[in-house]
């Protein structure tokens, strides 16, 4: 099959890798035009448009799918399919249209749990026991297309976001593969979302960082693992901004304010609504990532009240 590539980060890569390796032809790739990053704030290419470069795919950056002379590009490609995974982009219905076979989106959930931009996160944070990708039919409405294959990542204890998106970046690949195959041999099963048991995935922002000592140790330690690599979870000591990286709660009788550091030598307790939130790894302003004990060296924080 001739297919057009369309994705942005890293979470994306893995698929087109695959499909660069099948038999199929990968004849374009779309990604999201060059942004300014690190501290010189120069254009840095997507990691898709590196590894297309790479391999000598022609790349395109447009701003919009809408203008004729974008749709028609994509014509020209004669596209039989079109795969679409984390490409930060809504299609409009007249690109949609233009493959034979119409559009894949790989989805970093199991549908119809968790449409939309955080689903990896939102997952973590409210607890989930497992997720997953679902590879679907691209319509017009936000992830609500015919899913045609999912595959399962239970979530462990330990699991921040950025350990779930590298498993199911490399999970949506497996499943993308499958559903290939399934299409050549005209035996998928498509299978309707059941809106009933939709949940929406809101995008994270820089405001959901700061932790509220008045909830529960369980449902801090799924914020600071939902946060982390981004925004991070972070507090107030003494004035300055401390970074949680990670943390677990712990079952306790302790009554003290919430917000309120227990530390013993090695360990460093922040009271919480219900139990103790035990923090393992901390950052200040300007300094690196420390565990706890390194940070317990140069600091006294017992009895200080975070937030």
């Amino acid at each position: 099959m001739r297919i057009i590539f369309a994705g942005t980060p890293d979470f994306a890569v893995p698929s087109l890798r695959m499909l660069l390796d099948s038999k199929h032809e990968v004849c374009a790739v779309h990604t999201q035009p060059d942004r300014p990053a690190g501290r010189g704030r120069k254009l840095q290419p997507s990691p898709v448009k590196e590894l297309a470069l790479s391999v000598e795919i022609p790349v395109f950056q447009p701003l919009s799918l809408k203008p004729e002379a974008d749709l028609q590009q994509l014509r020209d490609f004669n596209p039989d399919l079109m795969v679409v995974v984390a490409y930060g982009m809504i299609l409009p219905q007249a690109a949609l249209d233009i493959p034979t076979l119409g559009c894949l989106n790989v989805h970093g959930s199991l549908l119809p749990r968790w449409r939309g931009a955080a689903p990896i996160q939102r997952a973590l944070m409210a607890g989930d026991e497992r997720t997953g990708v679902t590879i679907m039919r691209i319509i017009h409405k936000l992830d609500a297309g015919d899913m045609l294959h999912k595959e399962e990542c239970m979530i462990t204890a330990q699991d921040t976001s950025g350990d779930l998106y590298e498993k199911l970046a490399a999970l949506g690949a497996v499943g993308l593969e499958k559903v290939l195959a399934q299409i050549e041999s005209d035996t998928v099963q498509a299978e309707i979302q059941d809106e009933s048991l939709v949940t929406y995935a809101e995008k994270l922002s820089k405001t959901e960082a700061e932790l509220d000592w008045t909830q529960s140790a369980e449902q801090l330690g799924r914020i600071v693992k939902g946060l982390n690599p981004w925004p991070v979870a972070q507090t107030l000591y003494k004035g300055q901004v401390l970074r949680i990286w990670q943390a677990e709660p712990m079952v306790s009788d302790i009554k003290t304010d919430p917000g309120t550091i227990i530390c013993t030598n090695k360990t460093l307790d922040v009271a919480t609504k219900d139990g103790l939130l035990r923090l393992h790894e901390v950052q200040l302003p300007g300094g690196k990532r420390l565990p706890i004990q390194a940070f317990l060296s140069s600091h006294h924080p017992q009895g200080v009240k975070l937030g």
